[in-house]
């Protein structure tokens, strides 16, 4: 009986801490019911980027997940992103047409 005693609890513990993590992530918690936007931010009213088109090189890659370390340019975060919950958000890219298309 101790056996399964110590086996229930280890299993409750982690699945408690797991469950916990997972909701963090997820932005389930009470303070962030429903939100996709977990960090970026979050002292402004809305998050609004400007990019001036003439600025642009010829390609640049924009997050759209919410995740990335160097918003608003994508660093590959929503790979992680996607793993954890069978999503499937990728960046935006732009990209120069050559000339003469």
């Amino acid at each position: 009986m101790p056996f399964v005693g110590t086996v229930s609890l280890i299993v409750y513990v982690t699945s408690h801490t797991f469950q916990e993590k997972w909701e963090q992530y997820q932005g389930r918690n009470r303070d962030n019911l429903c939100k996709v936007n977990l960090s970026i931010k979050k002292c402004s009213d809305k998050v609004v980027d400007m990019v001036d088109i003439e600025d642009l090189g010829d390609k640049v890659v924009y997050c759209r997940c919410w995740r990335s370390a160097t918003f608003p340019f994508c660093d590959g975060s929503h790979a992680k992103h996607n793993k954890l919950t069978s999503d499937n958000v990728g960046p935006l890219v732009l990209k120069r047409r050559e000339s003469g298309q």
